[in-house]
């Protein structure tokens, strides 16, 4: 498909699906991330099925995809040593009035893979894991705040951290002031805002890493810093769990947390998370301590066995597959051929790929080199007509180089296009429509 055939792409049937989600569903998705309002106008596929790295919307139309579930699937939509394990534990029931064996096996396969921590409790998404490290930080130092990264764009749907976004509605103003934030990377200025607030942080919250590596010795210092000023180090391995290394950032880095979370790869779309860290936290959540009891995670699904089977399977694809490997070869030869294509177009300075290898972002930048959704918009409508789905270029382990292939040339005739915008200094008439729009704004 040619740059110029984009204007004959239509997709009725996903525009139709959408407003039947949007009817029953606010948002019309159980993500906002997966909202309509984050693809170009009429142009945000629904999805029938998927099977690798690639998936088919109910128009018929199949995709290379990027991003998977939000980072989730890490080794592609339905693959078979998941799916399998799933299947062992359907027809032995799912949930029960006690614990199962299963809850000990997967403790322990976990606790294997992360040996930095101590203990963990497992739940079903990643928000509740987060806000049980930020509950029982507060319980173990008696403080009231909560010092978050800036930096950083998502910790929890809980009120502790959507009342500092635009997003605040709902949230008691009193209650997203006991949130202040630091930036990454900045010793100095955390310091600095540890003494402001002296005796009150109960803890730094961040993730390890993201679309940067972080300075020489700045975790270490992370950590010196929470140990001086007596406040709890968690990290949030959302995203870098798995894809940093099997035992996330912290086993990559060798800096120890006393609290962390994972989710996202850890399930490999199954609805699986968990908090893990020091046994002397982590203990004050359970039966065995003299203190005060804290109501650190009881969810009645939080041990269901099929995804804890998914689980268990997914870390062992990952240390015998050496899928962590993998993921960073596919990222780099992504990562290159993007580069290489947006420059023969003339646009390297615009279309711009970041982070690590195993976890590519772009940036779309306008003739000032700034930030432009209405140049995403241009360069997804392209990326999508062109059958390729990449709200960001994160790869799974189940592209092959012919996808990535696909992909580079694809991208290819976007940025031909994004040439003839810069050139013309208006991405309006390639756009088909309203810009896409950032997940966090005040108003719809």
């Amino acid at each position: 498909m040619s740059t110029e055939d984009v204007e004959g792409f239509r997709l009725p049937r996903s525009r139709e699906a959408n407003e039947r989600l949007h009817a029953l569903i606010p948002g019309g998705a159980h993500t906002y991330a997966k909202g309509d309002d984050q693809y170009p106008e009429d142009l945000a596929p629904v999805i029938s099925h998927g099977r690798g790295a690639h998936v088919w919307d109910v128009d018929g139309n199949r995709y290379v995809e990027y991003g998977s579930g939000l980072r989730s699937v890490s080794l592609g939509h339905a693959h078979p040593r998941v799916t399998e394990a799933v299947r062992r534990e359907l027809d032995r029931g799912g949930n029960f009035v006690r614990p199962s064996l299963l809850e000990a096996e997967a403790a322990e396969r976990f606790l294997a893979t992360v040996p930095t921590a101590e203990m963990v409790k497992f739940a079903k998404n990643g928000s509740d894991a987060t806000t049980a490290a930020v509950r029982l930080a507060r319980a173990a130092t008696g403080r009231p705040r909560v010092a978050i990264c800036a930096d950083h764009p998502f910790f929890s749907v809980d009120d502790w951290f959507i009342g500092t976004t635009p997003m605040s509605a709902g949230v008691p103003a009193a209650t997203g002031d006991l949130t202040v934030t630091f930036p990454y990377g900045d010793l100095a200025a955390t310091e600095e805002l540890l003494t402001r607030y002296e005796g009150e942080v109960a803890c730094l919250v961040l993730e390890p890493a993201t679309h940067t590596e972080p300075p020489p010795g700045y975790l270490a210092g992370l950590r010196a810093l929470a140990d001086r000023h007596g406040c709890v180090l968690v990290f949030d391995e959302m995203i870098t769990g798995f894809r940093w290394s099997e035992a996330g950032a912290q086993g990559l880095y060798g800096v120890v947390p006393d609290l962390s979370t994972f989710g996202k790869a850890l399930g490999n779309g199954f609805a699986v998370s968990a908090l893990a860290g020091r046994r002397g936290l982590m203990e004050r959540g359970g039966l065995r301590h003299l203190g005060d009891r804290v109501f650190l995670l009881s969810t009645t699904h939080g041990a269901e066995t099929h995804s804890l089977a998914a689980a268990m399977a997914v870390q062992t694809v990952y240390t015998e597959e050496g899928v962590t490997a993998r993921l960073h070869t596919l990222g780099e030869r992504l990562a290159a051929g993007v580069r290489d294509a947006a420059a023969g177009m003339g646009v390297g300075d615009h279309v711009v790929v970041r982070g690590r290898a195993s976890n590519l972002v772009f940036a779309t930048l306008d003739e000032r080199r700034r930030p432009s959704q209405e140049y995403r918009t241009l360069f997804l409508r392209r990326l999508l007509a062109g059958g390729v789905l990449a709200p960001s270029f994160v790869v799974s382990a189940a592209l092959t180089d012919a996808d990535i292939d696909r992909t580079v040339d694809v991208v290819a005739q976007a940025c031909a296009v994004y040439r003839k915008a810069l050139d013309a200094g208006d991405p309006t008439p390639w756009t088909g429509g309203r810009p896409v729009k950032p997940v966090f704004r005040r108003r719809a």
